[in-house]
């Protein structure tokens, strides 16, 4: 009997080019947690070179990922509040409906500072019932960290983690004009901290189903506080077996030196894997 051919996942990262290196592991993360899974790769940006984007999609010709490079037009960022702590790429996943093919139903948005330890198969197949994102809130700083974002931005819900984003494309398009983001972003200009997530749950997130954190945006920097939030139950055991992703958040890098977190030398293995795998 022959096995079925595994469908596609539809995978979105926006980034620049210097970022392109940490692109790299993730994808390499995501193959070598699921060889057979098919990916379709849609990155969106305005300026990455040609030849880096035909370096990258060579790279990825032997695990048969198919990179779909998307030039965003600046002509829909005109009146955008754009700057240095606004780039206009913090935009692009909140407006991914209109910025990405018509024909594309659904995304899974990984930002590049991840590694996939776990199939995030599931994540992909997750019924949305009828909303727009899926994603994770960060429950482990402790219920205090809510109340002050519920505060800060006048929110009743849960502040989520953009890093990780289930997108029904068609919903967006229906539910998400690129004005309303652009006004509340002039409107909130001082008000935001974290401008694209604070966008996202201001104006979205009543329209996002909550997915567990611990499994799918497991932030790498608080393993004591998963560890003493689940009774010892998440250990880093527990991790490698049952947690899909882990982000790396926060301005301490792993990839940078005398990072101290907990799970800095498994990024610095998979970057020995990525060499390994798909060159420098």
């Amino acid at each position: 009997m022959e096995l079925m051919e595994l469908s596609p996942m539809n995978i979105l990262v926006t980034l620049d080019e210097a970022y392109l290196p940490r692109l790299r592991v993730l994808l390499t993360s995501l193959y070598l947690t699921d060889p057979e899974q098919p990916v379709e790769l849609y990155l969106l940006h305005r300026a990455i070179p040609e030849e880096a984007l035909a370096r990258l999609a060579e790279q990825l010709r032997p695990l048969h990922y198919r990179l779909h490079p998307v030039v965003v037009d600046e002509a829909l960022f005109a009146d955008a509040p754009v700057s240095k702590r606004y780039p206009q790429e913090m935009y692009y996943r909140l407006l991914a409906g209109q910025l990405l093919p018509q024909e594309l139903n659904r995304v899974l948005y990984l930002d590049p500072d991840l590694l996939v330890i776990n199939p995030v198969r599931p994540l992909w197949e997750l019924d949305l019932h009828g909303k727009m994102f899926a994603a994770a809130a960060h429950t482990h700083k402790t219920e205090l960290s809510n109340t002050v974002n519920n505060l800060r931005l006048g929110t009743e819900h849960k502040y989520y983690n953009s890093g990780v984003l289930v997108i029904d494309l068609d919903e967006c398009r229906k539910k998400i004009q690129p004005e309303d983001v652009f006004q509340y972003a002039r409107e909130h200009t001082s008000d935001l901290v974290l401008p694209d997530q604070d966008i996202l749950n201001c104006l979205y997130g009543r329209e996002t189903l909550e997915v567990d954190d611990y499994l799918w945006n497991y932030d790498a920097r608080k393993f004591r506080d998963y560890y003493l939030r689940s009774g010892g139950e998440s250990t880093v055991e527990w991790v490698m077996q049952y947690t899909a992703i882990l982000h790396f958040c926060g301005k301490a890098k792993p990839w940078k030196p005398r990072y101290r977190h907990r799970f800095g030398v498994l990024y610095q293995h998979y970057m020995v894997l990525t060499e390994r795998l798909l060159g420098e």
